[in-house]
């Protein structure tokens, strides 16, 4: 397929996205932007479709993953509105714990118990904990994804065995 055919299929199907965006994200302003991402995104992975594939699927295909770690994303940040003249929105990573004396003490109880795990699943851990994916910690690592799922499961397994003592 020609780069004159990919770039009017993916534009033919402009009106669907914008539905199914839509239909996602329920905000008109959101299902724009998300539209948007998605066009680019299938014009910068041309080279990575496969012509005898359904074109319409696999470009809202991209678009549903694009939602889904936008979401992700997103749900691991506070948003909060600042009460100027401006009114601008400030996103800050979510805090897992408030500031009384009892949960930072319980923090730096569970921090040094993380610190103690062997460092086979630990490292994974705590790469899962601060957002890498499984595929993206596989790589950094050098292992396979399995064995990122594995020692992650384990470190979990571990810490609640020790903190349930």
């Amino acid at each position: 397929m020609s780069k004159n055919e990919f770039y009017n299929r993916l534009l033919g199907l402009e009106h669907d996205l914008v539905k199914f965006a839509y239909h996602l994200t329920q905000r008109k302003s959101d299902a724009k932007d998300l539209v948007q991402e998605t066009l680019l995104k299938g014009l910068l992975n041309q080279d990575k479709y496969v012509s005898n594939e359904n074109f319409k699927a696999w470009t809202f295909t991209i678009m549903k993953n694009t939602f889904i770690n936008d979401y992700r994303r997103s749900s691991r940040q506070i948003t909060c509105l600042d009460q100027t003249e401006g009114s601008f929105s400030i996103h800050q990573p979510r805090s897992y714990g408030s500031d009384d004396p009892d949960s930072a003490y319980s923090c730096q109880e569970i921090t040094q118990i993380i610190e103690q795990l062997n460092e086979k699943v630990r490292i994974p851990f705590i790469m899962h904990f601060h957002g890498y994916r499984y595929q993206e910690i596989a790589d950094t690592l050098n292992l396979n994804i399995g064995t990122v799922k594995s020692r992650i499961f384990l470190s979990r397994k571990q810490l609640k065995d020790r903190l349930n003592r």
